[in-house]
């Protein structure tokens, strides 16, 4: 009886024109030897190659019934499917006139969008923007986060997400994850030394599209990390009833309240309801002798959250691990430890 190795051994003497045989070029396929029947299939590299190679076939033919104990020898032609080509990456843009007849742009999919924001800039905004989306997943709901800061966008920094964002079949930007949440950010869209001088008309088309054009999904709540002060992507969110409420970042700082006042106002003009304040920066513990140092002033945040009758959802000292967390792109709430703590209980609160 024939082996499988007498039927290769019989087709490796039949020369293909470049010099090489059926087995030295690889083109035997499902060789199979049953009994005194063989069948194999011989594997061009195209479909144009297939249809010439028929001689070829049919002297494979002839040569393994020759061998002794084979009777009945079936050899089919076959083309290699060739890999479709690598699409080409794609040609994503974030910038331009709003489109003045999308008037809905919060995402469909989105329960809650919630802004953190601050009358003025340096008050630790984003960091408490990064830290409550993270506390938020860790509690269990699907969140979101919009680098809303589009001339200081720092998320994709804090998260540690230098890709870019990849393109749906229906063409709408798919963000990426860390950390449990989704991320968006025009920092992602462009180079990080490359600054966007633009004007407001800009702005709100590169809040429409980060809205409406990005594929959130189902989220419980969409974190907007806002600019600073009181200008044209705060007026674009809050005229289209995008928001559901704000929390307002502040220091204790006399200087810095006079501006989150402003920031109050014009949620209130908006009708935007404030859902509460972060003292950020509330008090330095020194790491070798414990002792509690006032930096920038101490209870302004807590006197003007009960002056206007909203929650102090919390207190924040400055503290290393949360610098050096948003600097190596790993949140401190995402671990364990006093800090991570104290978002996780601002998370809750929130919730």
């Amino acid at each position: 009886m024939a082996t499988k190795d007498d039927v290769l051994a019989e087709l490796n003497r039949l020369q293909l024109p470049d010099g090489r045989s059926l087995v030295t070029a690889d083109m035997i396929r499902a060789l199979a030897v049953d009994g005194a029947v063989v069948r194999f299939v011989i594997e061009a590299a195209s479909s144009e190659d297939a249809r010439q190679m028929e001689p070829i076939r049919q002297a494979a033919v002839e040569l393994v019934q020759k061998l002794a104990g084979v009777s009945d020898v079936s050899a089919v032609l076959t083309a290699h499917e060739a890999k479709p080509a690598a699409k080409a990456p794609p040609k994503l843009s974030v910038g331009g006139h709003p489109d003045p007849k999308r008037k809905d742009i919060r995402p469909k999919g989105v329960q809650r969008v919630i802004a953190v924001g601050s009358g003025k800039g340096g008050v630790g905004k984003s960091t408490v923007s990064v830290n409550l989306a993270v506390a938020l997943a860790r509690e269990g709901l699907k969140v979101g986060l919009l680098d809303a800061d589009f001339y200081g966008p720092s998320q994709p920094r804090m998260l540690g997400v230098s890709k870019r964002p990849s393109q749906s079949p229906e063409g709408q930007i798919v963000p990426p994850e860390a950390f449990g949440i989704k991320m968006m950010s025009i920092g992602l869209m462009v180079d990080d030394k490359q600054a966007l001088v633009w004007r407001g008309p800009m702005l709100m088309g590169a809040i429409q599209q980060m809205l409406g054009d990005v594929d959130w999904g189902k989220l419980d709540v969409l974190i907007l990390d806002l600019p600073p002060g009181t200008g044209d992507v705060q007026l674009t969110l809050g005229q289209q009833k995008v928001l559901d409420g704000a929390v307002i970042v502040s220091t204790p700082q006399d200087v810095a309240l006079i501006d989150a006042r402003k920031a109050i106002d014009m949620f209130d003009k908006l009708s935007v309801p404030v859902l509460g304040l972060v003292e950020n920066m509330s008090l330095y513990i020194c790491p070798n002798c414990g002792h509690e140092a006032h930096l920038f002033g101490h209870g302004g945040v807590r006197a003007e959250a009960k002056a206007m009758g909203a929650p102090l959802l919390a207190q924040l000292p400055i503290d290393l691990d949360t610098r050096l967390g948003g600097d190596a792109g790993t949140p401190v709430a995402a671990g364990e430890g006093a800090a991570a703590e104290l978002y996780r209980d601002l998370a809750r609160k929130l919730a």
